[in-house]
């Protein structure tokens, strides 16, 4: 009976041990301050995850560069050092120049539009991603980029020397084309940067300017000239999804789907509400003029046919399926 007993009990731990060993834990790094809602819509996004596998997958998530800044997820995420991040996508045309297809300044000026060159694109950046050895699982707009100023612009020539806050190569070269003066600043330090007089202008969302509260910093003007719809994607270390079986897999699919078209509604809701938050706060919300618009066209057209070259055949494909 004792041996009997002593099996049983090491049949049980044996059992205990294997379902202990068989649950993961992912840290997930996210840029953005937990109230963003890109970081509020993966955090429920890995809530839903972790709640509904039965215990065999547990998704941490760590907003606000917490855990890895922006700059560092991509590379944090390819390495391993964070099983599952977001980053913004466009930010990595050194990796892929398919990822910044969503930053080609008036390509898509609406979300319809952004939706249709997202589907065009998707699979080629799925496959682009894969041979890095990442897994893609969602990606959700910013709101309609706009112009940003401390000082009004009503002509070409007032962009002359306009110190310019960057993030990606689109947003330097856009700089170049208009004689700005671009300095590459992550979203968490535009803040201080215009604060300390280091930038006087950039092109972003309304959301990161309510969220930053940007009009604190002496910005009085945003443009809405609906640049585009840059996205942020949700991506995996292909060797931590490895790891998981098919159900759970499945299971992260089907909610990177909820969190898609959940994140793109919220994205429709900060266009409208973000833009009433700013002129609320006595920022002058308005459009540019039909020189300045005509100018922007054209440097946007000059940036697409350059995209176009560094993009090859797979970035003419893309714009073919778009158009």
């Amino acid at each position: 009976m004792k041996l009997i007993k002593y099996f049983l009990t090491f049949f049980a731990s044996l059992v205990l041990f294997s379902n202990v060993s068989l649950a993961e834990k992912w840290d997930m790094a996210l840029a953005y301050g937990a109230g963003n809602f890109h970081s509020a819509n993966a955090t429920e996004f890995a809530k839903n995850v972790s709640e509904k596998s039965g215990g065999k997958l547990t998704i941490v998530a760590h907003p606000g560069g917490s855990l890895f800044k922006g700059g560092e997820i991509f590379r944090a995420v390819r390495t391993g050092q964070a099983q599952i991040g977001e980053r913004f996508m466009s930010a990595l045309g050194k990796e892929d120049p398919l990822l910044e297809v969503d930053s080609q300044p008036f390509l898509a000026t609406s979300y319809d539009d952004a939706m249709k060159l997202y589907q065009a694109s998707k699979k080629e950046i799925i496959k682009g991603l894969d041979a890095k050895g990442l897994v893609f699982l969602y990606a959700v707009p910013w709101p309609a980029q706009g112009l940003y100023s401390k000082k009004e612009i009503s002509s070409v020539a007032d962009l002359k020397g306009l110190k310019f806050r960057a993030y990606n190569s689109a947003t330097i070269r856009i700089a170049e084309l208009t004689g700005m003066a671009p300095t590459k600043i992550e979203a968490a330090e535009i803040s201080q940067a215009f604060s300390t007089g280091a930038v006087e202008s950039m092109i972003t969302s309304p959301t990161t300017g309510k969220n930053s509260k940007i009009w604190e910093n002496g910005v009085k003007y945003f443009y809405d000239i609906a640049a585009w719809f840059p996205k942020n994607m949700v991506i995996v270390h292909k060797g931590a999804w490895n790891k998981l079986d098919s159900a759970t897999q499945k299971l992260i699919m089907s909610e990177a789907a909820i969190a898609e078209k959940k994140g793109w509604e919220l994205s429709k809701k900060g266009n409208v509400a973000d833009k009433k938050a700013l002129a609320d706060a006595g920022m002058k919300v308005g459009k540019v003029n039909a020189d300045l618009q005509k100018h922007f066209q054209k440097v946007g057209s000059t940036m697409a046919e350059e995209w176009k070259k560094k993009a090859g055949d797979r970035g003419a494909s893309v714009l073919a399926a778009y158009k």
